[in-house]
Formats: C-alpha cells, sequence, structure tokens
C-alpha cells in the first residue's frame, strides 16, 4: 500500500527572499528524511533554480515542497507552477550548462540532472509546471505497480496538517484509490480523513461500495468526511467508483471527460445506501479525485496534451489555476503505465 504522496507546503514566489523560505523548509524536510549533506546540497540547488526562474523568467508562481515516501525510501519533491509567458522552446532549455541567468546553478539542465525523477510541461503563452523529486541515494523510487501516479495536497492556510488523505492499494492486480476530506480543517479533520484510509490499508474484501460502508462504520466516532473510491483492474479498461460527499472524480482524454457520480451524505454521519457505478477506462486516459479544496467544473482546454506527461505535472497543472486557496486540497491522479 502506498500512503498519501506527499503533503505539500506552499510558497508563492513573487521576489528571492520566498526563494530563501522555500529552501529552509527543503532543508528541514531532508534533515526529517535523513539526508546526507551531499543530498541535501542537490536538493537545496533545485530549490533555487526553480524558484529563481519563477521570479526571473516568469514574474512569480508557486513551489510546493514535499516528501514522497515508498516503503521505507523516501524523496523530496518539488513542483514548480506558473502562468508566465511560456516557454517557446523548453527542449533548448534543458540543455545542461545553459544557465537561467546569474542562478547558481546551470539551468533547468541541472535540475533535470540532479534529479530521479523530472518532467515539465509548458504552453507559449500559459505558463510552466515543472515537476523534480530526488532521493537520498540518487536512486528512482521503485516504480513497479500498473499505474503512476501523481498527487498535490496542501493543508489549508494556517494549519499545520491536511484534513484530506489519500491512498492506493494494489491486490491481486486490481488498483484501489480513495481520497477523504475530513469536514473542516485542522487535527480533527486529519482524524477523520486518516481513519478512513486505515480501511482500506486492512485490504477490505468487495467492491468500492463495500469499502464505503465500512468506512461509514469507522467514522462514526470521528466528525466524519466525503470520501470517494476507485477501483480498477487496468488491463480490463474498466473501474468502479463510489462516493459519498463532495469528493469529485473524472476521467480525462484528450477527446473526453467524464464525471464520476458521488452520492450526497457525510462518511460516519448520514449516508444513503451506497452504489457501484461501472465506468469505461479508455486506455490513453487519465482518473482524477480531488477534495472540494479546488473548484468543481474546471477544464484543461487547449491544455488537454498536459495528458501525456506524468501525472505529477497534470496535478500541478491543474492545482495550479483551479486551487481555491481557503481549504485543505488534495487532488490525485493515476494513469496506467501501458498508456505511455
Amino acid at each position: 500500500m502506498t500512503p498519501g504522496m506527499p503533503t505539500h507546503a506552499s510558497f508563492d514566489v513573487a521576489e528571492v527572499s520566498r526563494v530563501g523560505e522555500a529552501r529552509r523548509h527543503a532543508a528541514r524536510l531532508t534533515a526529517d528524511l535523513g539526508f546526507d549533506d551531499v543530498a541535501a546540497g542537490r536538493v537545496a540547488l533545485v530549490v533555487t533554480e526553480l524558484g529563481n526562474n519563477l521570479v526571473q523568467h516568469a514574474g512569480g508562481g508557486r513551489l510546493l515542497v514535499g516528501g514522497v515516501a515508498d516503503g521505507d525510501r523516501q524523496a523530496v519533491e518539488v513542483l514548480s507552477l506558473d502562468t508566465g509567458r511560456g516557454m517557446a522552446d523548453a527542449a533548448s532549455s534543458l540543455v545542461d550548462g545553459r544557465s537561467t541567468g546569474g542562478t547558481p546553478g546551470t539551468g533547468l539542465g541541472a535540475v533535470r540532472r540532479l534529479s530521479q525523477l523530472f518532467d515539465l510541461y509548458s504552453r507559449c503563452p500559459g505558463g510552466t509546471v515543472v515537476v523534480a523529486r530526488l532521493t537520498a541515494d540518487g536512486r528512482p523510487l521503485a516504480d513497479d505497480g500498473p499505474v503512476s501516479l501523481g498527487a498535490v495536497r496542501i493543508p489549508a492556510p494556517g494549519e499545520l496538517v491536511c484534513g484530506d488523505n489519500w491512498c492506493v492499494a494494489t491486490a491481486d492486480g486490481e488498483v484501489r484509490l480513495m481520497v477523504a476530506d475530513g469536514l473542516g480543517h485542522g487535527p480533527q479533520a486529519m482524524e477523520a480523513a486518516d481513519a478512513a484510509m486505515g480501511v482500506l490499508a486492512d485490504r477490505p474484501a468487495g467492491p468500492p461500495a463495500r469499502v464505503l460502508e465500512r468506512v461509514h462504520e469507522v467514522l462514526r466516532t470521528t466528525r466524519g468526511a466525503a470520501v470517494a473510491m476507485v477501483a480498477a483492474r487496468p488491463d480490463e479498461h474498466r473501474l468502479t467508483f463510489a462516493g459519498i460527499g463532495n469528493v469529485a472524480g473524472r476521467i480525462l482524454s484528450g477527446v473526453d471527460d467524464r464525471t464520476l457520480m458521488s452520492q450526497h451524505g457525510t462518511a460516519g454521519v448520514q449516508v444513503r445506501r451506497v452504489a457501484d457505478v461501472a465506468y469505461d477506462w479508455p486506455a490513453h486516459a487519465v482518473v482524477v479525485l480531488h477534495s472540494d479544496g479546488f473548484t468543481s467544473r474546471w477544464q484543461l482546454g487547449e491544455a488537454r496534451d498536459v495528458l501525456q506527461h506524468h501525472p505529477a505535472v497534470v496535478a500541478g497543472w491543474i492545482a495550479r489555476d483551479q486551487i481555491r486557496g481557503r481549504d485543505d486540497a488534495t487532488l490525485v491522479v493515476m494513469r496506467r503505465k501501458d498508456t505511455r
């Protein structure tokens, strides 16, 4: 089972001082994760390079810095989000040795070289999203499951913990993805969302509706949560969905956009009979689940080609424009690997 991937710290970067703040947060994070000085220095360089790019070339933007776990191994994920002029020639910006203008590294080429996972998407005009993941030992995290995942998970403003959570479990060829949004925010909301994740961690038998019925019972001692779950065998091109409350679900491709329908209620408080609904999951489509920390009727518009990129980039692109900024916000993107 993979726990909720990162809880990101968010930094609005309009001036160099905010880059320093993000770098100091990254230093604390790498210390907590046991990175040595050399590995921590690589993370600091990536944060600095991406942050300075935002100030110097994009007119500002946002850095998200968080930890990623894969069993006992750890990585730091840095997402750079901007709505600037974009890159007319992104490939040339990745040539190692090309400076981005006074930064201590050698441009995006250095960021790519230092990272164990790197991807970017840019529209000109329209802005850019970059994702970089760095591990303590310089080896990529294991990625041997049937799906690829990307997520953004940000606490509500002023909160130290996130009242949303997500996780994915894989067993016998079936992938189960769950997102929970605890009522309100803060520690009690986190307690409710974490309790929902604990149900999936126990690997209960049955389809999503049955699992959510179990979640409802477990959450009776909490303030409750909105919860949604997808179960799929990626080689069958079908998925089953069940949801309680306002966790939203979508199946997105370059030609289609289908909403996954939840029912009204709050797990742990009041729920009607939970029902499973089956949907086609085309080979080229991604599944998106997100809490109401994001707007509900967003569209990719002319940026549908972002779906060709790593799910972390897709999550970052949606978050860049659609996060409400006043509540916990969690969004997860899942793609089957045979479409890459």
